[in-house]
């Protein structure tokens, strides 16, 4: 048999602390993922090591999610596992997404406020985007203490949010993302907006209520201003605001579209048939256009207002009683001619 010296032993070492070179080199930089676009990952508290890299591996090259299982599983990372939302860029290899993942290096989402009914519906929505439990967020909405902190109360907390977008991390917590619309919310006022609502006397939770009525009443942007003009006026008469959509909300029934007398006897202090001025607080997170309809209301003397009889989503506008019964009648015809209960 054929001795093998000292030198050949020394070659067949170095070739194969070579092949682990390449084979470390390959596992390490080889792209992790497949997709020609960003992925995101998202790593919450119930992870572990073994979830983690199932989600990565999802959309990932076998060698280059091999590089990173290798670095997972041999280090510390599984008593050290950051919560966030993770980008993975096409080109980066197994050690670059591992130190992402390793320091928390996460990326930052957009998250837009919806225009919701109800802060049930809010916190349904915030669970769905962002780490945050649905039933926790809703908790908060409707605990007083919570909302005091803030400076509002339950009826009044859909105030604090201004329907935009906000570039806002995943894993937010609770008293941080409130905190965020806090401020938000000081930001969008403060100026001309904050002035326009004390010359009306008004104040910003009290303009975010009203404005949230205009927007149940059309989807129509140039005519609520127009509308904001004439509660404004039976505010200052005053008398009833008798708003419809305040009494869809004291109900429950947002799907109704007719509101028959029999239904303007509900007790609540929303029902604003029953009840002088305003109510007590948004009936939604009233949209930007909303707010600004009412701190630019149009001037005039109309007292009435009733949907045109074509459906074009606009209203006929009275000044008396007896010109708005007209209107009324006109409208009602129409709903009868198509059915509409």
């Amino acid at each position: 048999m054929k001795k093998f010296d000292s030198r050949t032993y020394l070659y067949i070492a170095l070739a194969g602390l070579v092949l682990i070179v390449v084979l470390a080199v390959t596992y390490m930089l080889t792209p992790v993922s497949k997709a020609d676009q960003t992925q995101y990952v998202y790593i919450d508290e119930d992870d572990t090591q073994d979830s983690v890299i199932t989600k990565v591996g999802a959309f990932s090259h076998t060698a280059g999610m091999t590089g990173l299982s290798m670095l997972i599983r041999h280090s510390s990372y599984d008593k050290h596992i950051r919560t966030g939302r993770y980008a993975i860029e096409p080109s980066e290899g197994a050690f670059t997404v591992f130190r992402h993942l390793k320091n928390g290096r996460q990326v930052s989402m957009t998250l837009t406020i919806p225009e919701v009914r109800t802060m049930d519906r809010l916190a349904g929505y915030l669970g769905r985007k962002l780490m945050l439990d649905s039933t926790t967020i809703a908790t908060a909405l409707y605990d007083q203490e919570t909302c005091q902190k803030y400076g509002y109360d339950t009826c009044t907390i859909a105030a604090m949010f201004v329907p935009n977008s906000y570039d806002i991390y995943w894993n937010v917590s609770l008293d941080k993302f409130l905190l965020r619309m806090q401020r938000e919310h000081d930001r969008f006022w403060k100026g001309d907006r904050e002035q326009k609502a004390a010359q009306m006397q008004l104040t910003p939770e009290e303009v975010c209520t009203l404005a949230s009525i205009i927007d149940e009443e059309t989807a129509n942007n140039a005519e609520k201003p127009m509308i904001a003009g004439m509660y404004l006026n039976r505010l200052h008469e005053p008398m009833p605001l008798q708003a419809d959509p305040t009494i869809k909300f004291a109900l429950k029934q947002f799907e109704l579209k007719r509101i028959y007398n029999k239904l303007l006897d509900v007790e609540s202090p929303y029902n604003t048939y029953r009840n002088e001025g305003l109510p007590p607080g948004p009936i939604k997170i009233a949209s930007v256009k909303g707010i600004d309809a009412v701190l630019n209301y149009v001037r005039h003397d109309y007292l009435y207002m009733c949907a045109k009889e074509d459906f074009s989503g606009t209203h006929n506008f009275a000044r008396t009683y007896k010109e708005h019964l007209q209107n009324a009648a006109r409208y009602t015809k129409a709903l009868n001619e198509r059915g509409i209960e």
